[in-house]
């Protein structure tokens, strides 16, 4: 096969116009019109303020994309010569040479048009490939007038009936700026007997007799272009260390002795297995085309059978049933060719360093490249992905069916190899809206069914029937019954944060597996800068609401705040606030279902980062900064962690006017508990203290403990009656080998009312570690720097030292704060 690619590191030369100016400017492709107007300087940042009103309307007009190229001479000896358009953004008519080869409707496809018959040799020229890009904002307009398909309010309306990435139109954590261009390579295939259009491995896992090993079989599906001549084919499998090979001719299975499998962050090694696929002309027996991907070997599928609680959702890989912990990613740009490699790689390696073990790719996004699942692989992160469907109502046509049905084999045959692939979801949250009433008519309602519990299963069918297949997130299994339901299936919990509830309610739940949950805080403020002005920089000024798409967001952080901390005395101390607001009350969620391991089997926040400089959800920032809920996620998602559940006036009666025997009536306790996600018990010491607000010791007590393997551990309940609930407040500490390897403090009154003492925070630089003293007790202890990650952050310590290293960085301007400094 013959490849000649005509992106801009190639050598393809293009040009870019509006297709009402006949100026042309230069153009990258892979990238998209607003990467180029950036790019040339015919547009200011779309981010800064409110400068994504311009650029919205700029998407007004069509756009023009040209390349001149001189053709491979070799493709005039082949069968057939293809353009092949990994990704066109998305309203698209395709011209070579001045004739139409055809016209795209959606980014997540390929498109492939036939152009040996138009396709120029060298002695008569250069070939004009011309793509017309249209507008999309007038074509969800239109779209909406003739068929009313509603959706999230955030969007722009019309925009469920184009396949393209829905957030680009708007969403509560993003800008509207629905961008257009070739966003993915392009290039021309020359066939000239057959090629490779998709290779299918599946795996059988099987034990011998007793005493030996056990083995894989490796189950090989080749899959070759119509039409063409029957051809043979080898495949060559090479061991994780590239010692073991393994050659065989046109084979069906291919057993792997002594096997190493494959597992999940935390729970065992990543080895990677390189599979090659070499078909060759039954002439010759030259090599006309070459498929290779690395395969994991592993057993992964979702348990839900039935217990004791109703029914189980569990990922089960190798046998074991993994306490799923991560969170919800989201496009890393609105401007899509600004993802490289280096950030994919970059936000995925700081899951696994916050101890995640899954990512949930979202649906109202796009199909990540290659690169996402091929890190995946690496790090051992599973991968929920759903299929690009999100908070919507679809209209089912034939035209939307035959374009879904492209779009879904195109992504299944690409994405179905990864050992990180967990599951398909079918969509996000439309199941649990749709059968309360919202966004779809009759006739959308019966669509849905069709097209997420008919079309859709029966195509994963067709192309991935190994792996996994969940309608909807959230949902209890289909058909509308009751999608939320505690006890099957998976939730979106919102009652905290939407619901305006405390904290403390995530408590009264104990969900199968929770997806989606979350909490919003403010970027840091040099994130906060980079998007506004001196006098912006207020939580109710006009850009800063700009920069918050979750209506009267602002507010409710404020109101939040109220509950929970004194009124901050200057904004970056509100940035502050909010952020450990967000973190402790995400880390209230998780301790919890942890807790209830075996019950519940996941806990994937919402969400990890942002596509733009705002306030969201998120845990890390658009510039990659950590929030202190990304900090806060590498404590609760260790694979031992020591909890506290305690009980006091925060759980029972928040009203520090109740009446005194109400006031009476509180019982002030506590239980720890430990959380073991690795396959292997430990003995561990558990410590505890009661402490005054200086971090004088007026109580301890310890213990030493085995907790088995993949399991949660409860202690006995302690009775803390006499507790000083203003001045007095819990330690505990998990210890192994000598190391502290777990610990943290439980206050029993909002940290606005705990006298907290000046603990008079100081640091020294001691090679790579910056170590922090205190002399009483300090709450959220944040070192702020510039350019800096640390080993941790935002953290609570008692009088003493501690040692934080230097993972990246020069710490310079260092500076401490804590709670104390809220108000003070």
């Amino acid at each position: 096969m013959i490849k000649q690619k005509l992106t801009t590191a190639f050598g393809g030369e293009w040009r870019m116009r509006n297709s009402m100016d006949k100026e042309e400017l230069p153009a990258r492709v892979p990238g998209s019109v607003y990467a180029d107007l950036l790019a040339n300087k015919n547009m200011e940042d779309p981010f800064w303020r409110d400068n994504e009103d311009a650029a919205f309307a700029l998407m007004e007009n069509d756009w023009v994309y040209t390349c001149r190229f001189v053709a491979d001479a070799a493709f005039f000896g082949c069968r057939r010569v293809l353009l092949r358009c990994e990704g066109l953004d998305t309203l698209a008519d395709v011209f070579l040479n001045g004739d139409l080869l055809g016209k795209a409707d959606n980014m997540h496809r390929v498109w492939e048009f036939d152009v040996l018959p138009l396709l120029k040799n060298a002695k008569d020229g250069e070939n004009l490939l011309t793509i017309v890009f249209h507008s999309p904002n007038k074509a969800a307009r239109e779209a909406f007038q003739k068929i009313k398909t509603k959706g999230s309010e955030e969007c722009l309306d019309g925009f469920p009936q184009l396949r393209k990435a829905h957030c680009m139109f708007g969403w509560d954590w993003g800008p509207r700026l629905p961008d257009a261009g070739v966003w993915r390579n392009i290039e021309l295939v020359g066939v000239e007997t057959a090629r490779i259009t998709g290779v299918y491995l599946t795996q059988t896992h099987r034990e011998r007799d007793k005493g030996e090993t056990p083995v894989v079989d490796l189950h090989i599906n080749v899959e070759v272009d119509r039409g063409a001549t029957v051809c043979p084919y080898e495949v060559i499998i090479n061991a994780p260390d590239g010692g073991g090979r393994t050659v065989a001719d046109s084979p069906q299975i291919i057993t792997i002795e002594n096997p190493e499998l494959w597992y999940p962050n935390g729970y065992g090694p990543q080895p990677l297995y390189t599979a090659t696929v070499v078909l060759s002309s039954p002439d010759e027996g030259a090599p006309i085309d070459v498929w290779e991907g690395r395969v994991g070997l592993r057993t992964l599928t979702v348990n839900r059978e039935a217990d004791e609680w109703g029914e189980c959702f569990a990922f089960e890989v190798n046998g074991i049933r993994i306490f799923a912990m991560g969170a919800d990613y989201i496009p890393q740009d609105n401007i899509l060719s600004r993802v490289t490699t280096e950030k994919i790689r970059g936000l995925l390696e700081q899951c696994v360093a916050a101890n995640f073990n899954m990512v949930r790719v979202w649906g109202g996004g796009y199909y990540p490249d290659d690169f996402f699942y091929d890190v995946c692989d690496e790090l051992g992160l599973v991968v929920w992905q759903d299929f690009m469907f999100a908070c919507a109502a679809y209209e089912l046509t034939d035209a939307f069916e035959e374009n879904v049905r492209r779009e879904l084999a195109d992504n299944i045959k690409r994405i179905r190899h990864h050992a990180c692939l967990g599951l398909w979801c079918g969509n996000n949250e439309l199941e649990a809206f749709l059968a309360h009433g919202i966004w779809a008519n009759c006739k959308q309602k019966a669509d849905y069914t069709k097209i997420f519990e008919y079309v859709i299963p029966n195509i994963v069918k067709e192309y991935d029937p190994a792996t996994f297949y969940w309608s909807s997130s959230p949902s209890s299994g289909g058909s509308f019954d009751n999608p939320q339901d505690e006890n099957r299936g998976d939730v979106h919990y919102w009652d905290v944060w939407h619901g305006n509830k405390p904290f403390s309610d995530y408590r009264n739940h104990y969900f199968r597996f929770v997806s989606e949950f979350g909490f919003q805080s403010f970027p840091c403020l040099k994130t906060v800068e980079a998007f506004t002005l001196p006098q912006d920089r207020n939580p109710f000024s006009y850009i800063m609401e700009r920069h918050q798409r979750n209506n009267a967001a602002n507010g409710k952080i404020v109101s939040y705040l109220s509950q929970t901390y004194l009124y901050p005395n200057d904004f970056g101390a509100f940035i502050y606030a909010s952020q450990l607001l967000q973190a402790e009350a995400i880390k209230y969620g998780v301790e919890h279902f942890r807790r209830n391991r075996g019950r519940c089997m996941g806990a994937i926040y919402w969400q990890l980062n942002d596509c733009w400089p705002v306030a969201s959800w998120a845990s890390i920032d658009y510039f990659g900064e950590w929030k202190a809920l990304h900090y806060f996620a590498k404590r609760f998602f260790a694979p031992l962690l020591l909890s506290c559940e305690e009980n006091g006036m925060e759980t029972q009666d928040p009203n520090v006017n109740a009446q005194p025997h109400k006031k009476a009536a509180i019982k002030n306790n506590f239980r720890l508990c430990v959380s073991n996600e690795t396959r292997y018990a430990h003995s561990v010491l558990v410590m505890w203290e009661i402490r005054d607000k200086n971090a004088e010791i007026l109580r301890e007590d310890s213990r030493l403990i085995t907790v088995s393997s993949i399991s949660s551990l409860w202690l006995e309940e302690i009775d803390v009656a006499d507790l000083n609930i203003y001045d007095e407040y819990v330690s505990f500490r998990l210890v192994e080998g000598g190391e502290t390897i777990s610990e943290g403090v439980a206050l029993f009154c909002p940290p606005k009312h705990f006298h907290f003492v000046d603990p008079r925070l100081s640091f020294r630089v001691k090679g790579d570690f910056i170590v922090v003293k205190a002399e009483a007790f300090a709450k959220g202890v944040e070192i702020q720097g510039a350019n800096i990650l640390l080993s941790d952050n935002y953290f609570d310590m008692d009088a003493g030292e501690k040692k934080v290293k230097i993972l990246h960085g020069v710490p310079q301007k260092i500076r401490l704060r804590s709670v104390f400094d809220i108000g003070n």
